[in-house]
């Protein structure tokens, strides 16, 4: 080869695998350094990816892990304070669809990237903006792992449970009015992967009646601990004595922070009580 082809072949190789470099350190440079999250579990979740150096700051809900709790407050999950945010001088902030959408806009018109991840309804989108925020915060490799975990437990619950026969499942999350889940909740996709059938799963409002859970004759009913008393509720309920879930005495109380805002792990760790619950017989089989 003459030498000036030489030249521009060995140019043209040099320039490409410079780029390369320089465009991998660029999108590594590029990555959040300074990140404040509005929500619990997107908190908890940037420690399963081993982020929480980069988290500046979270709400007053974020408490979980424990070392959450020292980060700066920056106010609750619905009401935030513009001021104190904008003083940690954030590269990003994690907002959920319970974030006030003026303060979202303010934020943005300050120059600041905001990221929304609305409430996920199943663990399919659970696990979907797991791998979104991975990527987000340089972690995708680690999110994936996790989410290869998870969905392989949660495979196995399925699997597990798609033979039994399903028992007729009420979730109340609020009290005064009855109020329920349905299937644009995440809590439906727990008690579906348990095995078992949400009687409100294809209601198109979330109030409900007793008269209703009455008529069809639920089989389990599980009060998710939402402000109000678990122990009041499940008391009134013991009043309808004909009702399936008094009689075999399967009311069951869980707490809100494991089935409302979960991660992909604390899923799993949820849905092994829920089928549990729903199918005791597992439980014994494996003693």
């Amino acid at each position: 080869m003459p030498r000036r082809g030489l030249f521009i072949l060995e140019f043209s190789i040099l320039f490409v695998l410079s780029s390369f470099l320089f465009c991998g350190a660029y999108t590594i440079e590029n990555y959040p350094k300074r990140i404040i999250s509005l929500a619990p579990s997107i908190t908890e979740e940037l420690y399963l990816l081993e982020a929480q150096d980069f988290l500046v700051g979270n709400t007053t809900y974020c408490v979980t892990p424990p070392a959450a709790r020292y980060k700066e407050k920056v106010g609750s999950i619905t009401r935030v304070d513009l001021e104190r945010i904008v003083g940690l001088n954030p590269d990003l902030v994690l907002a959920t669809s319970l974030t006030n959408s003026k303060t979202i806009q303010k934020l943005k018109s300050l120059n600041i990237e905001v990221k929304l991840f609305p409430a996920p309804k199943n663990f399919t989108s659970l696990c979907d903006q797991f791998l979104e925020l991975g990527k987000a915060v340089g972690k995708e490799p680690e999110a994936k792992e996790i989410v290869k975990t998870a969905e392989e437990k949660v495979a196995r619950i399925k699997s597990m449970t798609a033979m039994l026969i399903k028992p007729k499942v009420f979730i109340e999350i609020g009290a005064k009015p009855l109020f329920t889940a349905n299937r644009d909740y995440i809590i439906n996709d727990f008690v579906k992967l348990a095995g078992g059938k949400n009687i409100a799963e294809d209601s198109k409002i979330h109030a409900y009646s007793k008269e209703e859970v009455l008529r069809k004759n639920a089989d389990i009913i599980l009060i998710v601990t939402m402000g109000f008393a678990g122990g009041t509720e499940k008391e009134a309920w013991q009043k309808f004595k004909m009702l399936n879930a008094v009689k075999h005495d399967r009311i069951y109380i869980i707490d809100s922070q494991k089935i409302c805002g979960p991660t992909p792990v604390t899923f799993v760790k949820t849905l092994e009580e829920i089928s549990a619950l729903l199918h005791p017989e597992l439980s014994e089989k494996k003693r």
